[in-house]
């Protein structure tokens, strides 16, 4: 209890310290910035914005009382990250539930590490740091994922070694953006699971997307049964338009059995054609250059 007593007065210490504008820091090298830069201190919650590169979107109210009941019965366990923009002005880097549900019970103070980091690398930081918590949503975590690209230009490989996740994993995620809307929204609600998500990859179309959506709604499918679904549906040329001049007879039951594993092994709608003397051409869709690589790495490996 002394030492919890000890802390939390060093906190407020060092909160005293930064409403001194003589003490002002603003980088690393200033005068007492060693005893303020990654340390716990108290901040005003006034003294803190919300950070617009915060990739959570939801927020749900009943998930915010409970945790601001916990604050209130037991205090905040782990503080906040946020970054100092100017004198007595901070933007938080992550924890922004545990900052919403601090300011729902009217708290004045709260815990906070400091941290300075300009705005690329405040990004990286609240992507990073969120897509390691256990309550972001598929797409959310998708998303994130995706800013780290086109924001931070980092390549999956430079992910997985960031976020600790391996880079199956991280295409996985990337994968469930090329779902129509309208089932993104269904995952982010909870309609469907991200198994559910992942199976209704295997077609390309989103028409027929929303045509297998609706029906995981209406008859409460599995993820499992979902998987046999597309397996049917990307089997039967009777659902898909008859503008093709192959029909399911003219291809021989080897193949149909080996487009199913080429699929799978590749993580792509493997498209075969076969002429009436037997010949046959594999087609292998990609869908950037990175993707590319990958599948070139499995044909190189199964050498």
């Amino acid at each position: 209890m002394a030492k919890a007593t000890k802390k939390q007065a060093l906190g407020r210490g060092l909160s005293a310290l930064l409403k001194d504008p003589s003490n002002d820091i603003q980088s690393v090298q200033d005068k007492n910035a060693d005893k303020v830069i990654g340390n716990i201190v108290e901040l005003d919650i006034d003294f803190i914005e919300v950070n617009p590169f915060q990739p959570r979107t939801n927020f749900s109210e009943d998930s915010l009382r409970e945790l601001a009941s916990s604050i209130k019965e037991l205090g905040i366990i782990q503080p906040i990250t946020v970054r100092k923009l100017d004198f007595n002005k901070y933007q938080l880097v992550s924890g922004e539930r545990r900052f919403r549900a601090s300011k729902l019970i009217g708290l004045e103070s709260i815990p906070a590490y400091i941290r300075i980091a300009n705005d690329q690398e405040s990004l990286e930081m609240a992507l990073v740091e969120n897509i390691q918590r256990q309550d972001l949503d598929p797409i959310e975590i998708a998303l994130s994922y995706q800013r780290l690209i086109d924001e931070i230009n980092l390549t999956q490989e430079q992910m997985s070694e960031r976020v600790g996740k391996k880079r199956s994993t991280i295409a996985n995620y990337l994968r469930l953006l090329k779902l129509d809307p309208i089932i993104q929204t269904g995952m982010r609600d909870g309609f469907i699971s991200m198994g559910h998500g992942r199976a209704l990859i295997g077609i390309e179309d989103q028409t027929f997307q929303l045509d297998i959506y609706e029906k995981i709604l209406s008859n409460k499918l599995s993820v499992r049964e979902t998987e046999e679904l597309v397996r049917n549906f990307n089997n039967a040329d009777s659902v898909k338009p008859s503008n093709k001049k192959e029909t399911e007879e003219d291809i021989p039951k080897y193949i149909k059995k080996g487009i199913t594993a080429f699929s799978e092994y590749f993580g792509h709608k493997i498209d075969v054609k076969v002429s009436s003397n037997g010949k046959g051409k594999i087609t292998i869709p990609f869908h950037s250059e990175e993707d590319f690589n990958r599948i070139k790495k499995l044909v190189q490996g199964a050498k």
